[in-house]
């Protein structure tokens, strides 16, 4: 089969396409042939480095969300199951046209959806179900801040949330961004160039905040917080260690968690996936949830993916299309 590999680390450059084997399957585990699949932020990082894949898992062939179809299944799966069209997550080797997958991972494609559409939500939506619904406890009235609201798990957050019944707001860079997520169902943006986010909504009582950037967010983040608030943190771009202030934490009684998916176990991805099933796919098939695809590459055009999603200069997602002619 045909795979991107990570070269050496550096540059989007360092992609390169090889040959491997299809991969074996393990019990539970099915065959996947790749129709497209979904670039995100840890791809850049593994590329660079930055962010190894876990113990197990394909560590120089990134990609961590894929559609496709079952053409196998290993020990354990029923084998009516082959054909069936399917998105899955990945804790890596998604840039591949095979991916072995946990049968429990993957989740029917809705008829509405094309194999593109499909690639472009799994790492999206798992992430911002388990952090703002099951740890953030996000309920109809809240008020959820987003950072970063034009990218793939801000767009993301911002829909749910809205299509939930939060109130929402985001920090974005520019104002076609923020006239973007505005669209989307954010309430309010602010252009992070231009205002202080923590001093805009200070008076408007912020419940939830979603944050992957870290850094300097995080005092900031406290400050902005109402009481019994909380605090989700998904990534640190901005930097991962940071100065807490214990006083405030308790005169507030903030709730400060966070979290990564690509190494937790196949039963809480399964328990998951069920509860995306039951909340999120109708959502889609009503066309109330909307995926919103950036631009596509094949795979042979991987680094300029990579290089795209670097420059920043994008809405929504960018996903590679294997079978583009």
């Amino acid at each position: 089969m045909k795979v991107a590999v990570i070269s050496e680390f550096g540059r989007p450059e360092v992609l390169k396409i090889e040959k491997r084997n299809i991969p074996e399957l393990k019990t539970g585990h099915v065959l996947i042939e790749v129709y497209a699949a979904g670039v995100n932020r840890p791809d850049i990082f593994q590329r660079k480095g930055n962010y190894h894949a876990p113990a197990g898992a394909v560590q120089d062939i990134p990609g961590l969300e894929i559609a496709g179809k079952i053409v196998a299944v290993g020990r354990g799966v029923d084998a009516s199951r082959i054909g069936d069209k399917v998105m899955a997550l990945l804790s890596g080797g998604g840039y591949a046209e095979y991916a072995a997958v946990h049968i429990g991972s993957c989740i029917l494609i809705p008829s509405n959806l094309s194999f593109i559409e499909a690639a472009s939500l799994p790492e999206t939506v798992f992430t911002v179900w388990h952090n703002v619904f099951q740890r953030g406890k996000l309920k109809n009235g809240d008020r959820l801040l987003v950072h970063g609201g034009s990218g793939g798990i801000g767009t993301t957050a911002i829909q749910l949330g809205y299509l939930f019944g939060a109130k929402v707001y985001t920090t974005v860079g520019s104002e076609e961004k923020g006239a973007f997520s505005k669209e989307l169902g954010a309430f309010d943006f602010v252009n992070y160039h231009n205002i202080a986010y923590e001093k805009a909504w200070s008076n408007e009582k912020i419940n939830i905040i979603l944050d992957s950037i870290g850094g300097d967010y995080f005092a900031k983040n406290f400050d902005l917080l109402e009481s019994e608030g909380t605090l989700v943190y998904i990534n640190a771009m901005k930097g991962a260690k940071v100065e807490m202030n214990l006083l405030k934490l308790m005169q507030k009684r903030i709730y400060l968690t966070g979290s990564t998916l690509r190494a937790r176990d196949e039963n809480f991805k399964a328990d998951l996936a069920r509860e995306i099933e039951r909340n999120v796919i109708p959502l889609l098939e009503d066309g109330k949830f909307k995926t919103n695809i950036y631009a596509v590459f094949s795979l042979e055009e991987v680094a300029k993916a990579h290089q795209l999603m670097e420059d920043g200069y994008f809405m929504g997602k960018i996903v590679l299309d294997f079978k583009a002619k």
